[in-house]
């Protein structure tokens, strides 16, 4: 796994020099380290996401964040020209933050209310301009499987702000339930759930669109775990 992160790392960032900051990088690098990364790990990967690719027009994808191997496990479905925000500290990573920033994805600064303000705006307008889709963890950090943590408003602004529609895609719990060391490492599923519309709404609107886009989110990855319970 460490040799195929450099060589995956590697062969991103030449494609990265070869058309930098096209905005469809991010797919394509997110399969290079996603198939190669589940057929190593005997994974198993089920997805329904018929909403996530049916498309027509740019909108903001939020994710339940379990661990680092979502990575591997969430990079089988990034839907065309769709970029990510992380954490500007990701840049440092050999290889890996350098592909990250020239596949055009937004790295923001945390702990700078200004630059973090400022990265917002621009993915207002990639969002309106660049016919590009957002893809974000709301929770802001890794939730280790143990259910969804509070949401973060910087998703749902964004999609107000753009008047774009938000698509949630849940993913079963697996985070500490892999069994790296078997045969078989385990099965994960994967499903987008149905667009939410922003358009007309306000910032008023914004705790009760972040409620219910959190609920439905519980329901399902309740639904995906009992369904692999019962397989």
């Amino acid at each position: 796994m460490g040799l195929h992160f450099i060589v995956a790392g590697v062969l991103g960032l030449l494609l990265g020099l070869c058309r930098p900051f096209n905005p469809d990088n991010s797919r394509l690098c997110a399969r290079l380290y996603s198939l190669p990364a589940l057929c190593l790990l005997r994974l198993r990967v089920k997805t329904e996401v018929s909403s996530l690719f049916g498309q027509d027009r740019p909108c903001v994808v939020v994710a339940n964040h379990q661990s680092n191997y979502d990575l591997y496990v969430l990079g089988r479905v990034v839907p065309p020209r769709t970029v990510s925000i992380g954490k500007k500290s990701l840049k440092w990573i050999p290889f890996f933050g350098q592909l990250y920033w020239l596949a055009g994805n937004v790295l923001i600064d945390r702990g700078n209310g200004r630059q973090a303000k400022q990265a917002m705006l621009q993915t207002t307008e990639t969002l309106q301009q660049r016919d590009t889709s957002i893809w974000v963890f709301p929770e802001g950090t890794r939730n280790l499987g143990k259910g969804l943590l509070p949401f973060k408003k910087g998703a749902f602004q964004m999609a107000i702000a753009a008047g774009v529609p938000i698509i949630p895609v849940c993913v079963s719990t697996y985070a500490n339930r892999l069994k790296i060391n078997s045969w078989s490492s385990g099965k994960v599923l994967i499903r987008s759930l149905p667009a939410i519309p922003t358009l007309g709404l306000t910032l008023d609107d914004l705790p009760q669109l972040m409620e219910r886009c959190q609920q439905m989110m519980r329901e399902s990855i309740e639904q995906l775990d009992l369904q692999l319970t019962k397989a």
